[in-house]
């Protein structure tokens, strides 16, 4: 009557002495209780270290994005520089040939007699060459000159005891440079002595 009586006064007092005490002989926690709430504090960790992870992704390609559109627009803007500069070098080059032009269209509107024809597209010829020269193109010496394969192209090699072995004897077309740069080569004729 002890324990029903103690019973009665817990039931009295608003305690139910079955879900509040431990089981006998069960000094701890739940062990299943701890294993689920270690691993709800695990997954919460891993959650955690896959959005910083992601986050880390994100701005990385982010940052990616941007440089591959500035790498982009700086390789746009060279090849507009190089165009730019390009039609400004054309503008210049045909804006010194145009005297020249002007002058063989009064030479060809002009009558005059055939001496005077030649001596005006010898004028003419004379303001070309000038202009070529401002640009930096000079034409290149063949005649009597030593063959040289880096500017000069034999077309012909002519039998002679006349002039020494591999010299320039004639110039068939001219060859041209720019500053240091072959432009195109002289087509000449060269001598070959016999017996070598």
């Amino acid at each position: 009557m002890g324990k029903s009586n103690g019973k009665q006064e817990a039931e009295i007092a608003g305690l139910d002495l079955e879900h509040e005490l431990p089981a006998a002989g069960n000094d701890g926690p739940n062990p299943a209780s701890v294993k689920e709430s270690a691993a709800t504090a695990s997954e919460a960790g891993v959650e955690a270290e896959l959005q910083k992870v992601r986050a880390e992704r994100d701005a990385l390609l982010d940052r990616l994005a941007r440089a591959q559109a500035e790498f982009d627009n700086a390789r746009k803007r060279a090849a507009k520089e190089q165009q730019d500069f390009r039609d400004f070098a054309t503008v210049d080059t045909i804006k010194s040939l145009l005297p020249v032009i002007d002058s063989f269209e009064r030479a060809l509107q002009a009558k005059s007699q055939p001496g005077d024809f030649r001596a005006g597209i010898e004028l003419i010829y004379k303001q070309l060459q000038d202009a070529l020269a401002k640009l930096g193109v000079k034409p290149i010496i063949a005649k009597g000159e030593q063959f040289d394969p880096r500017v000069h192209e034999a077309i012909e090699m002519v039998e002679t005891s006349d002039v020494p072995d591999h010299q320039v004897i004639e110039e068939w077309q001219r060859g041209y440079k720019l500053k240091d740069r072959l432009l195109r080569p002289a087509m000449v004729k060269v001598a070959k002595n016999p017996g070598h």
